[in-house]
């Protein structure tokens, strides 16, 4: 369903032609189950029809074969088969299965602000209340999300795939901001600020304190994510292009406050010193 897990970037912000794109496709999608009926179909496999076996049965008994040759003929066919299934296992192994689509979008370059949300955090309907009326093809981008597979997703075209796609990042993001706010998620996201994974402040009195990510806003698409740092109480810029793409409302503007509240210990003391300006070594009063 999802792009090749190997690279690509992920569609970040509020671009507006998403939007337009989804608006145009909305009527093109068949209908789809409630999201709690698709999460407990599970994978559905379906079992291709043994053509060697049945070809077995209906053997022409006009044939002067003896039986030896028949059943050596039967295992010959059951051996084929099996190495089919030992090499389509393998590609499909090597094909990057063993990796869960929320794995896989953490680790796009620019999204190395994302903690992984757990899978029990998502499956629990009352954590996901109210997100279903925000992103549009919520059901697909829910199982897209969970890595369930979907009845129609040959039947998608690709720029129906590409908007299943997008809506499952948005609805990621959604999930995301809640997700930070609880215990599991705060220790997640501790984890990547003491890895330095949010970013250094830039000031020089700062001297390279460990951000927080933060958003000024807690609506979708109203801006990108800004880093906050503890020790200057300022917000800035990321320094990656691709981090500062990144929608804000997906980490909200409460999770840095309140994960200093949680862990107080980090909050650091304020600079000492501050930057004057001077001209000849006079201190400039007014500019």
């Amino acid at each position: 369903m999802y792009r090749d897990r190997g690279g690509g970037g992920s569609s970040k912000g509020g671009d507006t032609s998403d939007r337009k794109r989804i608006n145009d496709s909305v009527d093109k999608f068949p209908e789809k189950s409630s999201p709690s009926t698709s999460r407990s179909k599970g994978n559905a496999v379906t079992m291709p029809s043994n053509s060697a076996v049945t070809t077995g049965k209906n053997i022409d008994h006009r044939d002067n074969r003896s039986s030896v040759d028949i059943n050596t003929s039967k295992n010959k066919c059951s051996d084929e088969e099996s190495e089919t299934d030992s090499e389509a296992s393998d590609v499909s192994g090597s094909d990057g299965d063993d990796t869960s689509w929320i794995s896989w979008f953490c680790n796009l370059r620019g999204n190395e602000f994302f903690c992984e949300v757990d899978d029990e955090y998502i499956q629990d309907d009352f954590n996901l209340c109210g997100l279903s009326s925000q992103v549009p093809y919520y059901d697909y981008a829910l199982d897209l999300i969970l890595d369930v597979e979907s009845s129609h997703g040959d039947m998608f075209t690709e720029e129906q795939n590409e908007l299943v796609e997008s809506a499952a990042e948005m609805l990621y993001g959604l999930i995301h901001v809640r997700y930070v706010l609880t215990s599991k998620g705060m220790a997640a996201m501790l984890e990547k600020y003491k890895n330095y994974d949010f970013g250094r402040c830039p000031r020089v009195f700062c001297s390279g304190q460990p951000c927080l990510p933060v958003g000024q806003s807690d609506i979708p698409r109203s801006s990108t994510v800004k880093i906050y740092c503890p020790k200057c109480e300022d917000i800035h810029y990321p320094r990656s292009k691709y981090q500062g793409n990144i929608d804000g409302a997906y980490f909200g503007t409460t999770f840095p406050h309140l994960f200093f509240m949680t862990y107080g210990h980090l909050k650091p003391q304020k600079p000492a010193q501050s930057y004057i300006p001077r001209v000849f070594g006079y201190k400039i009063h007014k500019l």
